[in-house]
């Protein structure tokens, strides 16, 4: 796609394709689409794959001043991904991930408050993957430890030894989770509170709070060994950072059950560009890229311009659609330029500049 800009507004009627060129550019930063974990959808109809190429620019430790590199992902229909970096083969999704961070604001986005705490610690886990360069490999050592640790429990009878040395591990390096999480929670609770501020100031009771999955009187060691038998009786670890949580709190209630749609993709707004502020903070790079799918939906044009000025005053790249491209327009900042394509049956067209 040729003409790409700062601010990239993609218009036209529902079903003409608007998302699916959102779906594109986060095919090649996570190599999956945002809609589910399955890439068929996003296969021609009599195609055995699809690809994706693209340059990144945001200025990282390795590249300090900026040098595009070209990236490359390609799916089939099986689910098995090629990834390409700088025309080199690489086998992880991080990998990927590092290079091209991306924030999504979708329909699907309210399920950070409407849905089960798993789409939560992925948020959260994105945060802390960038800051904490470290975290992934200790995330991956997590998984390997409390499968093992759950295999040997769905086994029955077993000595306590023979768990032991898994269940030390798990331990440790649960331990360790938790702390790079709770790190970055410090940080992102207020910047979130400082956003919502802006973007929403009767909302000035709402509140985050971390849930760590298990009783923070006690270390994740001795919640384990409290835990031992009811894991042995039902075959899986109970407690720990897989169980972890954070709550968004409205005067005390969840917000999900007090606040309205529209207040809702506000405080999902105010979640996903507080991350974007600590990610060009913390994590040594520019900016990430905000993927947007129908930003007008549930705002009225009062909301919608104060998220538009903040996405505006962070200097990251956009690409938001809308039906109307007046729909934009209206509310973006006169001061920052935008680049506007039609989308038709599928067809992206770069409109003249007015």
């Amino acid at each position: 796609m040729q003409g790409l800009q700062q601010v990239n507004v993609f218009f036209g009627p529902n079903g003409s394709g608007k998302t699916s060129v959102l779906e594109s550019i986060h095919l090649l930063g996570m190599a999956r689409s945002f809609r589910g974990n399955s890439v068929k959808s996003l296969i021609t109809h009599s195609a055995p794959s699809c690809t994706v190429y693209g340059l990144a620019t945001s200025a990282t430790t390795e590249r300090p001043q900026g040098a595009a590199i070209p990236i490359g992902v390609q799916r089939n229909r099986s689910g098995e991904a090629q990834i390409k970096i700088g025309g080199h083969a690489v086998r992880t999704v991080a990998e990927l991930a590092s290079q091209l961070p991306l924030q999504v604001i979708t329909a699907d986005s309210f399920g950070l408050l409407t849905g089960p705490p798993g789409g939560r610690r992925q948020f959260l886990d994105w945060g802390v993957f960038h800051v904490e360069h470290q975290f992934f490999a200790q995330w991956q050592r997590f998984q390997r430890c409390i499968k093992q640790r759950n295999s040997l429990l769905r086994r029955g009878k077993i000595s306590h030894q023979e768990i032991a040395v898994w269940t030390r591990d798990l331990a440790q390096t649960g331990e360790t989770i938790n702390e790079y999480r709770k790190n970055y929670f410090e940080i992102l609770s207020p910047r979130f509170k400082e956003i919502m501020a802006r973007l929403a100031p009767s909302l000035d009771n709402l509140e985050l709070r971390y849930q760590q999955g298990w009783d923070r009187q006690l270390s994740y060691a001795l919640a384990l060994e409290h835990g031992y038998n009811a894991d042995l009786e039902q075959g899986y670890t109970h407690c720990g950072p897989q169980r972890a949580d954070v709550r968004v709190l409205s005067g005390g209630h969840l917000a999900s059950e007090t606040l309205s749609r529209g207040q809702q993709k506000l405080v999902v707004c105010g979640l996903k560009l507080a991350q974007g502020q600590l990610l060009a903070q913390q994590g040594g790079r520019v900016n990430c890229t905000y993927l947007i799918d129908d930003l007008p939906s549930e705002l009225d044009h009062e909301h919608s311009s104060l998220v538009c000025e903040l996405l505006a005053s962070m200097d990251a790249q956009v690409f938001v659609t809308c039906i109307a491209q007046e729909e934009i327009r209206s509310v973006w900042p006169k001061t920052s330029e935008l680049t506007l394509f039609h989308v038709e049956q599928g067809s992206v067209q770069r409109c003249a500049a007015k």
